[in-house]
């Protein structure tokens, strides 16, 4: 008797429901969304500003400055060729942002499932798992411009 009364919190009615649905598509997956656009946007750009051509786009700053190629040398190129559905091509231009691709779009999934389902996110990156990803990206800045690994270099 006394359920009827008073409705349990945990069934709530059906206009809170989609109250419920409508706060999580408006507010809380903007930023997944966002994200998502943002990426969509550019890969888009990319396919239509061909960076392989010289001219379309300014070359890396560290490239022009320094002569050597950064972690990030090449990127555009291979994010390029991957739209074009060119695997080889686009490892030819930077191999550790296309091994790192998927990691990030598993990050985004988990971003989103998080944001769903409303669990928090839990514990952050070990600081071994920051340190590391900054050694790689170092010993990949230096190893790439070494002579006698030009495979590491973008082209």
């Amino acid at each position: 008797m006394s359920s009827l009364l008073h409705p349990s919190p945990a069934a709530p009615s059906r206009p809170g429901r989609v109250q419920h649905a409508r706060t999580l598509l408006g507010t809380t997956l903007l930023g997944p969304a966002l994200v998502a656009g943002a990426a969509a946007g550019s890969l888009l750009f990319l396919q239509v500003v061909d960076p392989t051509e010289p001219g379309h786009l300014p070359t890396c700053p560290v490239l022009t400055v320094t002569g050597l190629f950064c972690p990030g040398c090449g990127t555009l190129r291979m994010l390029h060729h991957l739209g074009d559905g060119d695997l080889v091509a686009a490892a030819a231009m930077n191999p550790l942002a296309l091994v790192l691709l998927p990691v990030l779009v598993l990050y985004w999934l988990a971003w989103v499932r998080r944001t769903v389902t409303g669990r928090s996110r839990g514990t952050p990156a070990p600081a071994w798992v920051v340190w590391g990803f900054l050694v790689v990206c170092a010993v990949y800045a230096v190893l790439r411009n070494l002579p006698g690994m030009s495979v590491l270099a973008p082209g």
